[in-house]
């Protein structure tokens, strides 16, 4: 790739911060064009320059476009072709012998939700850690964990994985509602039903403290996002995977926008320097996401990277049938990597590495779930 993806995306993580989200847009879809990482059909079109950084008003919208907008969003949510087949169909999900894969429930003063948990075999050596899964939409616990092959992750690591399921009565697609205002906030909604969720397995296994993280695809992601910011405290690490930043909108219609791309001023201003004890963040997205816009990952950037003391980035070519992909690290004063951003050539909307057993995989991709796990827990790439 010519173009130096860490500067373009540092630029516009800057240009995120200054107030000007359609600028942003426009300078990841150039670094995604001239690195050889095609933005998607039907991507939003360059917008010109304001004559300021704060002109750019949330547009108002006809009920027609409305209409239209939620129409056109919730026909991307609905999974199409071989792999991405109805998620309620039992998915198959290999236990090996001394490992369980138990269905369970939780309650909290905010709702109830069915979970399935992942204890590996080799925890009889010590647990190391304990990750939350969000899926996406349409899809379910057992879906998630199939497609992702995280659980193979865990026996590896030793880890507990656990796995949200979202109901059909909270949202009719089975998305987590991360853009609603209830649902956005410490102490209600769902946010306070997944930490509820953590905490109370941290505590049954006793987990190490620093060793609590959350992971999700798309609208799971989102929700990942948010849960790393309103309990930082009990978060250390969190993966979004195709997903958006925090307060990225605020209803479904802005919802859809910003899934185009087309955040309003609103989710950059919150962009600045990380507080102290913000979670680290590693993102993944495909270059030709039509679902949810690649600029979506440079604002999760702009909320996290802050100041970094070094950026490092790697690129891999596509090879032996596998995706090539651009990868960003932002390190702090300390050494330690507070970031890391995979932007995968040429993949959807999907799981990268995933198994075709589940919806939403894309197994040429570099392994998303490993990946995660390896910066979770502090590992060396």
């Amino acid at each position: 790739m010519s173009t130096d993806f860490v500067a373009e995306i540092l630029r516009a993580t800057g240009t995120l911060r200054s107030g000007d989200p359609a600028g942003a847009t426009d300078i990841i879809q150039a670094a995604l064009a001239a690195g050889g990482l095609r933005p998607p059909k039907g991507a939003p079109a360059p917008r010109p320059p304001a004559d300021g950084p704060n002109a750019h008003p949330r547009p108002r919208r006809s009920l027609g476009e409305v209409v239209r907008t939620l129409a056109e969003g919730r026909r991307k949510l609905r999974p199409t072709g071989a792999q991405s087949g109805p998620s309620r169909r039992p998915a198959d999900v290999a236990i090996p012998e001394g490992a369980a894969f138990r269905d369970l429930r939780h309650s909290h003063p905010a709702g109830t939700r069915r979970y399935r948990l992942y204890v590996p075999s080799s925890g009889v050596d010590g647990l190391q850690g304990l990750i939350v899964m969000l899926h996406g939409c349409t899809q379910n616990p057992e879906d998630f964990a199939a497609g992702t092959g995280m659980n193979a992750v865990a026996e590896e690591h030793r880890l507990l994985i656990a796995y949200p399921g979202q109901t059909g009565s909270d949202n009719a697609m089975s998305c987590w509602n991360w853009f609603r205002p209830g649902d956005q906030g410490r102490g209600a909604g769902e946010p306070a039903i997944l930490a509820s969720l953590a905490e109370s397995i941290r505590d049954e296994f006793a987990i190490d403290p620093d060793r609590v993280f959350a992971a999700g695809l798309s609208a799971g992601g989102a929700m990942a996002a948010i849960l790393g910011e309103t309990y930082p405290e009990l978060f250390t690490a969190v993966g979004v995977h195709s997903g958006l930043a925090a307060g990225s909108a605020t209803d479904v219609a802005s919802a859809f926008a910003a899934m185009r791309g087309q955040a309003g001023a609103g989710a950059a201003t919150t962009a600045g320097r990380p507080r102290a004890d913000a979670p680290r963040v590693i993102v993944f997205h495909g270059s030709a996401d039509t679902t949810v816009h690649p600029s979506n990952a440079a604002r999760i950037v702009a909320r996290h990277a802050g100041e970094p003391a070094r950026t490092r980035r790697t690129e891999h070519a596509p090879s032996g049938g596998r995706r090539g992909y651009a990868r960003l690290v932002a390190e702090r004063h300390d050494g330690r990597p507070a970031l890391e951003c995979w932007m995968v050539q040429g993949a959807e909307h999907a799981w990268s590495g995933g198994h075709p057993g589940g919806t939403y995989t894309d197994p040429q991709g570099p392994n998303a779930s490993a990946e995660m796990a390896r910066f979770f827990l502090g590992l060396d790439p």
